[in-house]
C-alpha cells in the first residue's frame, strides 16, 4: 500500500514541479478495526484500539509502528494519565479495563468493571477513571478510583433510562471536575456532570424529541477549559457547539458534506471536525480556530493511489491532535478493509500554494520573465516577498537572485539573463509565517546553447584483417569543456558501445585513439557539452576484411604461367579444395569457379559451403573432368550472404587448374 497523496499537501504548479507544501503523511496500520485515537506527546507516540482484533497499536508521530499489546478482547475507548505514563484502555470483551505502561507497552494491571458491564469510553476527571458501558438499549455511566491501595468501582451514576447506549465521554485537565456524555444511539442526547463529590451529578441535559437536533452524537469533544462542547452530528453539514453550563447552543462549525462523523480540540483551542463525504467517496477534515466560521485549514484524504475511487471512512474518536498541537492524527479504512493513519502537520496552518510559470525556450543571456501567483485562504500581507533561485550548470546548488514582491493579488514576475544554457530552474519559495504554511514550486526553461564542430576521421574505410587503425576525434571551439569520450561497437561481440578512451583534446583540438580492428566497427565521439555549448556525438563506421585462404591438393605437378602457379590434376582425379577463413559462429564461405573461353574468363559457377568452428571448410570437385580447360577458383567472405553481417565482404586469391589425360 503506497504513501497518501493528500490534496492539500500537494503545490498547484503551472509547468513546474515541487514538493509538497507541508510534511503530510500516511501509513498502513496492522488493524482490522478502529475504536478510539489518544496521542502521548511525551514519547510521541499515537495509539489506536483495535475491537476486532483485541489490540492496541502503538506508531510514532510519522505511523511507523513501534509496539502492539495484545489479549484485549474488543479494546475500544482510550485514555492517558495526566503524567502520560499509563494508558488506560476499555476491554469490553473481558469487562474489564487494562491499564498499560506506555513506555514499555506491557500490561500493568487489570481492573475489573462487573459482569456483562461491556465498558467502552474513557474520562479522567475528578480524581477518578469514568467509563460509560452497556450494550444497545441500556447504557450508563461508571467510575474507577485508583487513589488507594483497593481499587474501588462504582456503577449507575445515572438513572435508568436516560442512556440507552454506553455513552461517549469526554474531559480536560482545563475543567477537572467536568465529564460530558453524549449518546450514539437514539435520540441526540448529551450530558453535562460535575464529578467532584466523587459521584456523576448532572448540571445540564439535552436529549430525546426536546433535542435542538435530530439524528445522533457520533463524537464530542470540550474546548480546553470546559466551557463548551463540539458536537459532532450524523443528519447535519455543521459541527454544534453547546455551553456546558446549560447546553444551549453557542455557535457553529459548517461543513461542506452531511454526515458529520468526528471532532476533536486541541489544548490551545483549534477544531478539527471529520465528515464521511459519500457523494464523493473521500473523507474531508476541517480544521478552525476557535469560533472561526471559516476553516484555517482543510484537508481531503485520498485513497493510496492518490484518487477517489476508494471510499475511505472516518469514524468517532478518529481523530486526535499532539498534545502541542502541530499534528492533527486521523484513521481511514477503505472498502477493502484496509486502514491508515494520516498525519496532517501544522494544522493550524492556512495552506499556501505556490505557482511558477516560465517560458519554455529562451536564449542564453537574453531576458526573460518569470511569473507566478502565491495564494493562501488568509490572504498575504502587505509587502510579502518570495525568495528566488536559479539552478544551472554553472551554479548546480543553485544562486540566489533578487527576491521578488507579491502583489496584492498574490501575483508576482521578475526578469533576468540566464547565463547558461540548457535546463535552467527558477524556484520561487515563500517563508511562510505563524499563520500559514511555507510553499515552494519551481519551474525549467530551455536555454540556448551553440552548437560545436565535431567529427571523427576514417568514415567508410575497410582495412585488412588485425589492422591497427588510428582514429582522429576533433572538436571545434567550445565555452569550456575541452574533454572528448571514445567509445568503440565492434560487430557481433555483444558488447554494444564501449568507452576505449577519454581526455583532453590537444592544442589542434585532436584526441587520437589505435584500434585493432577485427570486425567492422563503429568509433564515436560524445561531447558533454558545457554552459554555453550543446552535447554533440559524431561516429565513423569502417570495415574490417577476413582472413581467408584456399589451398588445392591432389594435383601431379604446378607451373608457373604467365607469372601465377598453376595446378595439374590428371582428369580421373577429384581436386580437394580447403578454405581457412577466421572463423565466426555459422560462418559459410563461398566457392565461385571460372573458366576462360573466347578470350575471357567467364562464370562456371558457384556455392556456400559452411566452415567448422575452426574456420575450415574442406570441398572435393567431382563430375566429369573435361582435359584442355583453363580454370579458376576462389574463396570469399560475403558480408550477409555468408551468414552473417560481421565484417567486410573479403575475397580471397584466385588458384588457377587444369585437367589433363
Amino acid at each position: 500500500m503506497t504513501a497518501l497523496a493528500v490534496t492539500l499537501g500537494s503545490v498547484a504548479l503551472i509547468g513546474s514541479v515541487a514538493g509538497p507544501a507541508v510534511a503530510d503523511s500516511s501509513a498502513a496500520l496492522p488493524i482490522r478495526s478502529s475504536g478510539d485515537v489518544i496521542v502521548d506527546g511525551v514519547h510521541q507516540r499515537v495509539f489506536i484500539s483495535d475491537p476486532s482484533g483485541g489490540k492496541v497499536v502503538a506508531t510514532d508521530y510519522n505511523g511507523t509502528v513501534v509496539g502492539t499489546v495484545t489479549s484485549l478482547p474488543q479494546a475500544d475507548g482510550l485514555e492517558l494519565s495526566a503524567d502520560s505514563a499509563t494508558l488506560y484502555v476499555a476491554v469490553p470483551g473481558t469487562d474489564e479495563i487494562a491499564a498499560i505502561d506506555s513506555a514499555t507497552l506491557t500490561v500493568a494491571g487489570r481492573y475489573a468493571t462487573g459482569d456483562g458491564t461491556d465498558p467502552q469510553h474513557l474520562a479522567l476527571a475528578g480524581g477518578k477513571l469514568w467509563f460509560g458501558y452497556g450494550d444497545v438499549g441500556h447504557g450508563n455511566i461508571g467510575s474507577l478510583d485508583l487513589s488507594g491501595g483497593q481499587t474501588r468501582v462504582s456503577l449507575a451514576q445515572e438513572a435508568e433510562g436516560t442512556w440507552k447506549d454506553a455513552p461517549l465521554l469526554d474531559s480536560v485537565p482545563g475543567a477537572p471536575n467536568t465529564l460530558a456524555a453524549g449518546s450514539r444511539q437514539y435520540y441526540f442526547t448529551l450530558g453535562i456532570y460535575d464529578v467532584s463529590s466523587g459521584t456523576a451529578g448532572r448540571t445540564a441535559f439535552l436529549g430525546g424529541q426536546d433535542a435542538a437536533i435530530g439524528g445522533t452524537a457520533e463524537d464530542l469533544a470540550l474546548t480546553p477549559d470546559g466551557t463548551e462542547l463540539v458536537v459532532a452530528s450524523s443528519s447535519r453539514d455543521f459541527q454544534q457547539v453547546y455551553r456546558t453550563s446549560d447546553l444551549s447552543e453557542t455557535i457553529r462549525y459548517p461543513s461542506t458534506y452531511w454526515a458529520q462523523r468526528s471532532v476533536a480540540v486541541a489544548p490551545d483551542g483549534l477544531v478539527a471536525v471529520g465528515s464521511d463525504t459519500y457523494a464523493m467517496f473521500l473523507p474531508h477534515v476541517s480544521v478552525y480556530k476557535p469560533g472561526g466560521t471559516a476553516p484555517r485549514r482543510t484537508a481531503d484524504f485520498t485513497d493510496e493511489l492518490g484518487g477517489v475511487s476508494q471510499q475511505t471512512l472516518l469514524d468517532h474518536g478518529d481523530l486526535a491532535f499532539a498534545p502541542d498541537s502541530s499534528r492533527l492524527f486521523a484513521v481511514t479504512r477503505n472498502l477493502q478493509g484496509y486502514y491508515r493513519l494520516r498525519v496532517v502537520t501544522d494544522p493550524a496552518k492556512a495552506v499556501t500554494t505556490v505557482t511558477v510559470n516560465a517560458p519554455a525556450t529562451a536564449v542564453r543571456a537574453k531576458s526573460l520573465t518569470v511569473s507566478g501567483k502565491v495564494t493562501n485562504t488568509l490572504g498575504l500581507p502587505a509587502g510579502t516577498t518570495v525568495a528566488v533561485t536559479r539552478t544551472d550548470l554553472e551554479s548546480p546548488n543553485g544562486k540566489a537572485l533578487p527576491a521578488a514582491t507579491v502583489k496584492a493579488d498574490g501575483t508576482f514576475s521578475f526578469a533576468d539573463s540566464p547565463p547558461a544554457g540548457s535546463g535552467v530552474t527558477y524556484k520561487v519559495s515563500y517563508a511562510g509565517g505563524a499563520d500559514r504554511t511555507a510553499a515552494s514550486a519551481s519551474d525549467t526553461v530551455e536555454v540556448s546553447r551553440t552548437s560545436p564542430t565535431l567529427t571523427v576521421n576514417k568514415n567508410g574505410s575497410v582495412y585488412d584483417y588485425a589492422s591497427n587503425v588510428t582514429f582522429t576525434a576533433h572538436l571545434g571551439t567550445t565555452y569550456k569543456n575541452r574533454t572528448l569520450s571514445l567509445y568503440a561497437d565492434t560487430a557481433g561481440d555483444g558488447k554494444g558501445k564501449y568507452l576505449v578512451k577519454t581526455g583532453t583534446v590537444n592544442s589542434a583540438g585532436n584526441l587520437a585513439v589505435t584500434l585493432p580492428l577485427k570486425r567492422d566497427t563503429t568509433v564515436s565521439a560524445s561531447f558533454s557539452g558545457d554552459a554555453r555549448t550543446a552535447p554533440k556525438t559524431a561516429t565513423s563506421r569502417v570495415g574490417a576484411k577476413v582472413k581467408v585462404s584456399l589451398s588445392l591438393s591432389r594435383h601431379y605437378k604446378t607451373a608457373t604461367v604467365n607469372g601465377y602457379t598453376k595446378y595439374y590434376f590428371r582428369k580421373t582425379t577429384n581436386p580437394l579444395l580447403t578454405t581457412t577463413m577466421t572463423a565466426y559462429p555459422s560462418r559459410a564461405q563461398k566457392l565461385e569457379f571460372q573458366i576462360y573461353s573466347g578470350g575471357a574468363w567467364r562464370s562456371a559457377g558457384y556455392d556456400y559451403f559452411n566452415l567448422d568452428s575452426t574456420g575450415k571448410s574442406v570441398v572435393q570437385l567431382g563430375g566429369t573432368h573435361q582435359t584442355g580447360y583453363s580454370m579458376r577458383v576462389r574463396s570469399s567472405y560475403i558480408n550477409n550472404s555468408s551468414n552473417d553481417s560481421v565484417n567486410s565482404t573479403t575475397h580471397g586469391s584466385w588458384k588457377y587448374f587444369t585437367f589433363t589425360s
